[in-house]
């Protein structure tokens, strides 16, 4: 890859960080006005309490919130070093991914095809990021940064036998 393409991932990967810090505080923000709400309104659900719904709501918020920034530390990580993200780091990246598809669904029919767009742009940066880093087999395109990209904790595979000791799986 060349210099052009190392600034496009380092740039996707920091713009990915940015907006997951942005996603992190507004939902947390969100989630502290829902928390009021629920503790204002001194409604009951189906007899649920509402104190225990108000910290139930805080609680989703700091978790959401925590997730999020994990991912964006993990995604800055990657950006400043310019290596793919170990083992899991890929696995968070992978979840954030799947979460915001997963959220991105919800959202259309429950907010609207703005938040739909917001949700889709997050996942593009996140599906982005994994990818551009992605290992490359046999080390093609060179250089000194790609070196260590290729399979860091993934051990060799094992020689092929010669063709005489190879047997059917079949019976």
């Amino acid at each position: 890859m060349g210099g052009g393409g190392i600034v496009l991932r380092r740039l996707v990967a920091g713009l990915a960080a940015i907006v997951l810090v942005v996603e992190a505080a507004l939902l947390v923000l969100v989630h502290i006005v829902l928390g009021r709400t629920t503790a204002n309104q001194s409604m009951s659900i189906a007899g649920s309490d509402p104190a225990l719904m108000s910290k139930a709501t805080y609680a989703m918020g700091a978790g959401m919130g925590a997730f999020l920034v994990l991912c964006a530390v993990i995604a800055a990580v990657t950006a400043i070093r310019d290596r793919a993200p170990g083992r899991f780091g890929r696995v968070v990246l992978i979840s954030g991914a799947v979460t915001h598809g997963v959220l991105g669904i919800l959202s259309v029919a429950l907010v609207g095809w703005a938040a739909f767009a917001a949700t889709m742009l997050i996942l593009c940066l996140l599906v982005l990021t994994l990818t551009s880093y992605a290992a490359r087999p046999g080390g093609s395109g060179g250089g000194e940064d790609e070196a260590g990209d290729a399979g860091e904790d993934t051990p060799p595979l094992p020689p092929t036998p010669p063709f005489g000791e190879l047997k059917p799986t079949s019976p």
